[in-house]
């Protein structure tokens, strides 16, 4: 909870600065690639996270690798959280700057779990009708996952809407177990 709370901060931080200076999308292209970096390499991961490895060569080291990718802004920020000890939150601080981003820009992200695989047909139209009943921009995330037997489970933020086979399965159950009447 606290390491959110400080990679949230830190995300808000950036954000305000990227606004101000009118380099939002740049700094979001700029943590995109950065990510995927953290991401893709586990030495990456390891060396942001080693407590051995002394400042002057994280920052120089960060330089290196992202001096000529990223503007000089981001490159800025990253020697801020090196300064201060906090190059480990990097990942959770890109997270909570993409959300963040996410909202000032209207879009939803929505996370779909279907039993079988969604044709890309499947995938447009629900996209649409969740765009509808949100009133935002939708970005899907679907997963395949059997056990659910049918349907679809939808999370959008902290909201599930579960109609999937598997839970009106278990619905029923329950209204058998407590004598309840079956709907006409």
């Amino acid at each position: 909870m606290r390491s959110t709370r400080v990679a949230r901060r830190y995300a808000q931080a950036l954000m305000s600065a990227a606004e101000e200076r009118h380099i939002l999308e740049t700094t979001t292209a700029d943590l995109t690639k950065i990510a995927g970096v953290i991401q893709g390499s586990r030495e990456f991961r390891a060396f942001l996270n080693s407590p051995v490895v002394s400042v002057p060569r994280k920052k120089g080291v960060l330089r290196e690798v992202f001096g000529t990718t990223v503007g000089p802004e981001t490159l800025a920020f990253l020697d801020m959280l090196v300064t201060k000890q906090r190059e480990g939150e990097l990942a959770g601080i890109i997270e909570q700057f993409h959300a963040l981003h996410d909202i000032k820009m209207g879009i939803a992200n929505v996370d779909v779990t279907a039993a079988v695989e969604l044709t890309a047909q499947q995938q447009k139209a629900l996209q649409k009708e969740l765009e509808q009943r949100t009133g935002k921009s939708v970005r899907l995330r679907v997963a395949v996952d059997t056990s659910i037997r049918g349907g679809l489970v939808v999370r959008i933020g902290d909201t599930v809407l579960d109609a999937s086979l598997s839970h009106q399965l278990e619905r029923l159950r329950e209204r058998f177990a407590r004598g309840a009447a079956l709907p006409h």
